[in-house]
């Protein structure tokens, strides 16, 4: 027995310990050492690799995976996307001008309201716009991000405040949507168009950002999660937040950002990006660059190969969608990885494309991946396995739309699209690397209602709600697979992450329930025993 092995850290004994690793499928106990993993082995093993200062834990019968790992999200930017009211529950008008009226009260002289969260199934297919809601703000300047995180409702103070008249230009597929008469509805759509809004928008404190971002990754930490692919870096001073974070203590949660690439960036702006990806600290650090290539559905800036029951949709959020290519071969050629915000058929046809054009050499192929593929056609399903694409996509999105197609995303797009929505099982049977996540502040970030909707195509816990498109369901171990060793591959981590095996990183989760044959409405709400990240306990159940 190796000397390491007599003085492990840590060891976790009395679990079903699911390794994900084909050389030793399951185990009984594990030993950590120096944040890796030391040993893997059986009960028997245990007295072999304790020292006098390792800490043995129980896990009384719980089930020990790989870490879970959240595919895609936004921590950093969404504590301050997600501030205000949250509206989440609200389910139409009614509710929503009672919850925005409660608001308004309570605010102070010359304050504004901020909330999130808000379904476009509220408005019950009426136009987003203001008048709907100003009488209930008694005054107060507000900002309503929905849902999507693509779109706000500004009121009309809001909007003067902003100097926001009219309508816009942008370089880039975004706008300040108004009436026949030239007048801003205050449905603002894209990033660009919501930016006008920053200059006057009360924003948190950096010592509040910094507390409410340990308190979100705590919470993480609590709901089973090691570690979050970040699709975003809202600004460059998100490694200076995360380095004066580890410099004090550790990040309960191990995070990879992939700052974003917009229209417009030149070749200098392209080898800024380049060299970002330097950046790292003990537990986060650069790791790709995130595209997008078109915007939601909802909003009418999905990229599809026809116009949506609106007429919109035609159009790329890249005005030249060549230059979105040139960006990525620019990266691809440096080594870095890209990620792509494709919902519609049509962009996710061209980031397809956009890699095919990179010829045969498999290192530059397979380091990529499309983000939301909300609806795809069969003829692409198969090309992401022969070109290396890694599918990232979100289970807990389909609580947005409805089995009848009576939702607000079903009828932008018509009976035939929605009858291919999220086609999760399509694309693992194509032989596709799918990552799941929760793309929070859009759906909740915890990784069992992910794990569970990926099975059910319904919310866990709700049983009365029709699936929806469920032959797209994910068996147990697929599901673990899109949170594990596949989230590990489309990270180009699965030499280190991704499984139970010694040298591995020693991210590990246990959960009360085996979510690989446990039910998906229990494993939706099973008690989480233990979180590990690099070795260090971050959150510790009751048994």
């Amino acid at each position: 027995m190796p000397a390491a092995l007599t003085t492990a850290d840590t060891v976790l004994t009395g679990a079903r310990v699911r390794t994900l690793d084909p050389a030793r499928p399951t185990a009984g106990a594990v030993a950590v050492k120096d944040g890796r993993i030391a040993a893997v082995g059986e009960e028997r093993d245990v007295r072999d690799w304790r020292g006098a200062a390792t800490e043995v834990i129980d896990l009384a019968g719980a089930t020990l995976t790989p870490g879970l790992v959240d595919g895609h999200s936004h921590p950093v930017w969404g504590v301050e996307m997600a501030t205000g009211t949250d509206l989440s529950d609200c389910r139409d008008l009614a509710g929503l001008r009672s919850a925005l009226a409660a608001s308004a009260r309570a605010l102070g002289p010359g304050e504004w309201l901020t909330a999130w969260g808000l379904d476009h199934n509220v408005f019950a297919g009426h136009a987003v716009h203001r008048d709907l809601i100003e009488d209930a703000l008694d005054g107060a300047p507000a900002v309503i991000r929905l849902y999507d995180g693509h779109s706000a409702l500004a009121s009309g103070r809001a909007l003067a405040a902003a100097g926001i008249t009219g309508p816009r230009t942008f370089g880039q597929r975004a706008s300040v949507v108004c009436d026949a008469d030239g007048r801003p509805t205050g449905h603002l759509v894209e990033h660009a168009a919501m930016n006008l809004l920053m200059p006057v928008v009360p924003r948190p404190s950096a010592a509040d950002r910094r507390a409410r971002l340990l308190t979100l990754l705590s919470e993480m930490a609590a709901g089973g999660l090691t570690g979050a692919h970040v699709m975003d870096m809202e600004n460059e001073d998100v490694p200076e937040l995360l380095a004066g974070i580890e410099a004090d203590s550790d990040l309960p949660v191990r995070l990879r950002l992939a700052p974003w690439c917009m229209p417009g960036i030149d070749a200098e702006g392209l080898d800024h990006l380049v060299a970002l990806q330097r950046l790292a600290g003990r537990h986060w650090r650069v790791g790709g660059v995130k595209f997008f290539m078109d915007g939601t559905v909802e909003g009418g800036t999905a990229w599809l190969e026809h116009p949506d029951c609106h007429g919109q949709g035609t159009d790329a959020f890249w005005p030249d969608p060549a230059a979105y290519t040139h960006a990525v071969h620019h990266l691809a050629r440096a080594g870095v990885r890209t990620a792509t915000h494709a919902i519609g058929d049509a962009a996710v046809r061209h980031v397809l494309d956009t890699v095919e054009l990179l010829g045969d050499d498999p290192a530059a192929r397979y380091r990529h991946r499309v983000e939301h593929i909300e609806t795809v056609p069969a003829d692409q399903l198969g090309r992401f396995a022969r070109l290396g694409v890694a599918a990232s996509m979100q289970p807990t999105h389909t609580a947005y739309t409805r089995a009848d197609h009576t939702d607000a995303w079903s009828l932008r797009v018509g009976e035939e699209r929605a009858g291919r929505a999220w086609r999760c099982r399509d694309l693992r049977d194509a032989g596709a690397v799918l990552v799941l996540g929760s793309d929070w502040p859009i759906a909740h970030h915890d990784p069992r209602q992910v794990l569970a909707t990926a099975r059910l195509r319904r919310p866990a816990g709700e049983p009365g709600v029709a699936p929806v498109t469920p032959e797209q369901a994910l068996t147990g171990l697929m599901a673990l697979e899109g949170c594990t060793s596949h989230a590990a591959l489309a990270a180009g981590e699965e030499s280190e992450a991704g499984r139970i095996a010694p040298g591995f990183r020693a991210d590990l989760t246990a959960l009360a329930v085996d979510p690989v044959t446990a039910p998906g409405d229990e494993l939706g709400a099973a008690p989480v025993r233990l979180t590990m990240t690099g070795g260090r306990v971050t959150h510790r159940g009751v048994s």
